[in-house]
């Protein structure tokens, strides 16, 4: 009977012990889920970013391509007017003439000036000392 005793005891004694290797063994396999979790929410995000970036791509190269076209028929239309000017300088003397011409003092003052695309870009320039020329003062009178 003893023996029956303490071979209950020691059967109790291991399954406790299982019991709590089991319970740490649990334990462990729900960190490794939150980690596994955690991992995938990156994957995802990531994704989402990566497809995000080329659809981004994607849209940056039609633009280009539509910037490529748009470059190509401006320079297409400049030499067509280009060699319109040209036919008109070499049928006409007097447009010839008028092409060759100096331009009056003014004009060629106000081509001394800077191109500003925007108010800050005049004030950038302003600000960095420079100053417009004086449009209604002659120079050299």
């Amino acid at each position: 009977m003893r023996i029956l005793i303490l071979l209950l005891l020691a059967a109790c004694a291991l399954a406790g012990l299982q019991t709590w290797r089991i319970n740490g063994l649990n334990h462990k396999a729900d960190q490794a889920q939150l980690i596994i979790g955690t991992l995938s929410a990156g994957i995802e995000s990531r994704d989402n970013a990566i497809h995000r970036l080329n659809d981004e791509a994607v849209t940056r190269e039609r633009q280009e391509q539509s910037l490529r076209t748009q470059l190509s028929q401006a320079g297409k239309l400049a030499r067509d007017r280009e060699i319109h000017l040209q036919r008109l300088l070499n049928e006409n003397q007097e447009m010839r003439d008028w092409y060759a011409a100096r331009l009056p003092d003014g004009i060629g003052r106000m081509h001394q000036r800077p191109a500003f695309a925007s108010a800050a870009d005049y004030l950038r320039w302003l600000s960095g000392g420079n100053e417009l020329p004086d449009t209604g003062k002659l120079t050299g009178h």
